[in-house]
């Protein structure tokens, strides 16, 4: 049969910035989509909500902490999700290496930041949602950086997907 007609191998035509014609699959447009929903959430959660919540007329630290764990523990597996449908894709249709690693880069950045930051950040918000008073974590410095980086990987993983 027509390989242009396979299951999941055929969404449309178009135009690319060099006027060639390209052909854009099923598992790509869903795993572009992913991506930037992905780099989304995560710009408009970390670099907007996160700080501007702290600035809000009358939300205490307790409040703002309790707020933040929920945000980010629904943000990370919202991102988890949106990982494994890109994962799924991948799988349908094998990505060049330039994606392969941008998405292990940005995976990994998730990852660390649940594994080995967030629970160090999940201490400090118990410690003070039970009135002690906490020494400011270096914790948040490191989830900011991972967060820079899986941006950084973002980025490219959908500019990749989005060129190929």
């Amino acid at each position: 049969g027509d390989p242009e007609r396979s299951p999941g191998r055929f969404v449309a035509p178009h135009r690319g910035a060099c006027g060639r014609d390209h052909r854009v699959t099923a598992g790509a447009s869903v795993a572009i989509a992913a991506t930037f929903v992905w780099l989304g959430m995560v710009t408009a959660i970390s670099f907007m909500e996160a700080p501007l919540k702290f600035r809000a007329p009358n939300a205490t630290i307790p409040i703002c902490l309790g707020i933040g764990r929920l945000v980010f523990r629904a943000l990370n597996a919202a991102e988890f999700l949106l990982a494994a449908v890109i994962a799924v894709t991948f799988a349908i249709e094998r990505p060049t290496v330039g994606i392969a690693v941008s998405y292990a880069v940005a995976l990994a950045m998730l990852a660390a930041q649940v594994l080995a930051v967030r629970p160090a950040l999940g201490r400090r918000a118990d410690q003070v949602l039970s009135g002690l008073d906490a020494p400011r974590s270096r914790a948040h410095y490191a989830y900011v950086a991972l967060e820079l980086i899986k941006v950084a990987a973002l980025v490219p993983l959908g500019i990749l997907l989005l060129s190929r």
